[in-house]
């Protein structure tokens, strides 16, 4: 049971990685293709908070959503277990990413 909660917290951890790299790609390459030129409006802001709400929602369940439910499932030991399991995945996947990341700059 413990390697099937090891690879579900690695799943939900590259997930809400792959997540947090797609909106990434999309405000990086797509955004300034089309609004490069306009004027500054009210919808900017706008927009960028709908995507902020909506990015906390996917990543919350994404992070939150199965061990919320085998909490509640009486799972209490798994649901802890998993979670940290996930934020200690998404932390080695964040310390990559920052590695490359300076690696790809020097």
């Amino acid at each position: 049971m413990q390697r099937d909660i090891l690879k579900y917290g690695f799943l939900h951890a590259l997930l809400t990685a792959l997540y947090i790299g797609l909106v990434a790609t999309f405000i990086f390459y797509i955004v300034p293709m089309f609004f490069a030129d306009k004027p500054d409006t009210i919808f900017a802001p706008i927009m960028m908070l709908m995507l902020f709400v909506f990015s906390a929602a996917v990543t919350g369940t994404l992070v939150l959503g199965r061990p919320i439910l085998w909490y509640i499932d009486g799972k209490k030991k798994e649901a802890i277990y998993l979670l940290f399991s996930t934020l200690l995945a998404f932390f080695g996947i964040m310390l990559l990413t920052f590695t490359f990341s300076l690696v790809a700059t020097l």
